[in-house]
């Protein structure tokens, strides 16, 4: 059953506007920001796969907040790098590093990789977690290439370097309803959609 409120369990700005887009595709449910909730604590990310960070962090906003909290967790696997960065891709450049250093260093691991050889893919999970423990969760994929510069300013993370199967251009440069039809995290979050309608 799609809850008429819920939490979204992030404190990434990106991510709150796009799931909160997302949520919007179920009906009318307000999806509210962790920001007012002060106190509230994500957990750690330490577990082996987006899954176990997903569920995480939705289980523990749920219990703090007393509400429905929805999480995802999501990464980049590029072929080239044995599916690196993945699970890690917010930690993967090192503590404190933003966007620009994460995307420097997966350039900098590129280096002198061909067109052929950069294969990627975006991977995300969504759980929904609800106070008295019920879960339900989706994953998404979103299949791509990482391209030799950045291209665009849009998104967030990786994306002014990932360039969509789907699209042609890198995420950076899509807009944000291309963004939305095709991403990982939308892919996610309808099939989670459509678990809880016939829930």
């Amino acid at each position: 059953m799609i809850p008429d409120r819920l939490v979204l369990a992030t404190g990434n700005p990106g991510k709150v506007d796009e799931l909160r887009g997302l949520v919007r595709e179920w009906g009318n449910v307000a999806a509210l920001d962790l920001r007012g909730f002060p106190g509230v604590v994500l957990p750690e990310e330490t577990a082996p796969s987006y899954a176990g960070n997903a569920v995480a962090k939705a289980r523990a906003v749920a219990e703090a907040t007393g509400f429905p909290a929805l999480a995802d967790d999501s990464g980049l696997e590029v072929d080239a790098l044995a599916g690196e960065p993945g699970v890690r891709s917010a930690r993967w450049a090192g503590p404190g590093a933003g966007d620009a250093e994460r995307i420097a260093k997966l350039l900098g691991a590129l280096a002198g990789i061909p067109e052929s050889g950069r294969t990627a893919r975006f991977r995300c999970v969504v759980a929904l977690a609800w106070p008295g423990g019920a879960l339900e969760t989706a994953e998404g994929r979103c299949d791509g290439r990482i391209a030799q510069l950045p291209e665009g300013r849009g998104g967030f993370g990786f994306d002014p370097v990932f360039v969509a199967d789907d699209l042609g251009c890198s995420l950076g440069r899509a807009t944000s309803v291309e963004k939305q039809r095709i991403s990982h995290r939308a892919r996610a979050m309808r099939l989670l959609g459509d678990r809880l309608r016939a829930s």
